[in-house]
């Protein structure tokens, strides 16, 4: 069980609380830190002070003073009014993660909400009980007001939810789970829609994803440099230190380990004077896709146990403060970074494929098959690869630099953070199947100069692919076998059985 106190938590936490292996509940010494800062606010409250969002409308209706009687309703309202996203609905481990986030960022003792709050939040992760939030409609700045408004619908028994699978009535499931809605007080509807959450819990999902794929397009360059019979010269690390990137360094010396005991890597001059740059440069390509990681994770490590609503209180000196921890732009510029760290390991990698299928440039039969011209082989398959790469390109155009002033110019800067952080995790799944084609290709290629020559790396990664995706001797159907190797690139089951043999892989 994780303890949540605002400080604490990692992204490998996040990731069990997602999978459903590890459960979620606020700290003891939290709760006291809640409960303290719950209490300035009911101070605040009686004392008559005029605090935004809490004794105010929001965003232009600041300047209206709201009765102490009217409280209640005020905070009611914001949720209702502001439940106003579209499109598709969030998929289960992204609702799951903002769940998880919500209740951290209220944990830290700054928001002023009671601790029951915190508690159902956690109550919706524990009972399978998550809330339907349409995807779009964040700008990114004031938080994620839309979709949050939607995670936050269900406790007061509005909205719908999953559960298990089922589109229900959110007061209709927590009946059935033995919940009580709540009713909010005073300014705990706005600690609840105010912060960054939807951007985080997507950002950090495909962190998580990239650090897979940053390993695993490892693995897919060192089997076609295999099947290419390629060198290794170009990765020693005496050659990366005169240039010393640390991801340089980190890509080359997974080559290395990967192409290691392999009777396929020739000598500098014994196949070809120069590999091509796609296979001598991947470590400098992939490692400086390494290093725009090593930035995006530790911005969202910070992040994840941020405090991030407005205004915020700080009860040790009796303090409320207004000001703009909800902004998006940390996160947005970061999430644009890693779309295109993402495409260029899907540029690159495209180009590899070309090159095991293009019988001039590898030496093996064309397409990889025999028979050509009555069987096409992996020729399509080169070309949903280059689709993929081609949608990523367009996707990498940034989103955080664009802004439209809103709240009749209350809030005249926004960071359009949400669809940064969506596109992040479109370019990841279309990177994924890309790679995946290069192991297909990659496999059968190897097949042809003979397994048995591969080095121990390979020859695993081999037998990964081929318990999903037998030898292809003549045309069969390619989509299903895409995706199953994606499957095992999206799950990590092809980096655990390599790792097997290497050890970890690094990011």
């Amino acid at each position: 069980m994780l303890e949540l106190d605002g400080h604490g938590l990692t992204l490998d936490d996040l990731q069990q609380v997602v999978l459903g292996q590890k459960g979620a509940r606020l700290a003891p010494r939290a709760r006291e830190r809640v409960t303290a800062t719950r209490n300035l606010v009911e101070q605040f409250v009686a004392q008559g002070r005029v605090i935004y969002g809490v004794t105010t409308g929001f965003g232009s209706f600041s300047e209206v003073s709201i009765p102490p009687d009217l409280l209640r309703k005020l905070q009611r309202n914001l949720l209702l009014s502001h439940a106003a996203g579209v499109g598709d609905p969030l998929p289960e481990p992204a609702v799951r993660a903002m769940l998880l986030l919500r209740a951290n960022s209220l944990a830290g003792g700054h928001s002023g909400v009671r601790p029951e709050v915190i508690d159902a939040l956690l109550a919706l992760l524990e009972h399978h009980l998550h809330p339907v939030i349409p995807a779009q409609g964040s700008l990114g700045a004031s938080g994620d007001l839309a979709p949050l408004a939607h995670l936050a619908l269900p406790l007061i028994g509005k909205g719908e939810v999953w559960d298990r699978g089922r589109r229900v009535p959110a007061a209709q499931a927590l009946a059935q789970a033995g919940l009580e809605p709540l009713t909010l007080e005073a300014k705990e509807g706005l600690a609840l829609i105010n912060g960054t959450q939807l951007i985080t819990a997507l950002g950090a999902l495909a962190i998580l994803g990239a650090d897979r794929i940053s390993r695993t397009a490892d693995v897919a360059a060192a089997l076609t440099t295999e099947a290419l019979r390629g060198t290794d010269a170009c990765f020693a690390d005496r050659f990366a230190a005169v240039r010393p990137h640390p991801g340089h360094r980190r890509a080359a010396a997974n080559l290395r380990r990967l192409v290691a005991g392999s009777e396929l890597i020739a000598r500098p001059g014994e196949v070809r004077v120069q590999d091509p740059y796609s296979l001598r440069c991947a470590p400098q390509v992939h490692g400086a896709g390494k290093d725009g990681l090593t930035h995006v994770r530790q911005v969202l490590e910070v992040e994840i146990n941020a405090v991030t609503d407005n205004p915020l209180l700080f009860p040790e000196d009796g303090l409320v403060v207004s000001g703009g921890n909800f902004h998006g732009q940390p996160l947005a510029l970061t999430l644009d970074y890693l779309a295109m760290v993402l495409a260029e390991w899907s540029s690159i990698a495209e180009r590899r494929i070309e090159r095991l299928l293009n019988p001039q440039l590898s030496g093996l039969p064309a397409f990889l098959v025999e028979e050509g011209g009555l069987n096409s082989g992996f020729m399509l398959a080169h070309y949903t690869a280059a689709a993929l790469v081609s949608e990523n390109k367009v996707l990498c155009h940034p989103a955080g630099v664009d802004s439209i002033p809103v709240s009749a110019n209350q809030e005249d800067h926004v960071s359009m953070g949400a669809f940064a952080a969506r596109k992040a995790n479109e370019v990841l799944a279309n990177t994924e199947r890309v790679v995946a084609i290069e192991l297909l290709c990659a496999a059968q290629a190897l097949e042809f100069r003979g397994v048995a020559r591969a080095g121990p790396a390979g020859r695993a990664a081999h037998a990964a692919i081929r318990r999903v995706v037998a030898w292809r001797e003549a045309d069969r159907l390619l989509s299903p076998e895409i995706e199953a190797v994606a499957g095992l690139v999206r799950c990590g089951c092809l980096l655990d059985a390599v790792e097997g043999v290497t050890g970890r892989l690094e990011a």
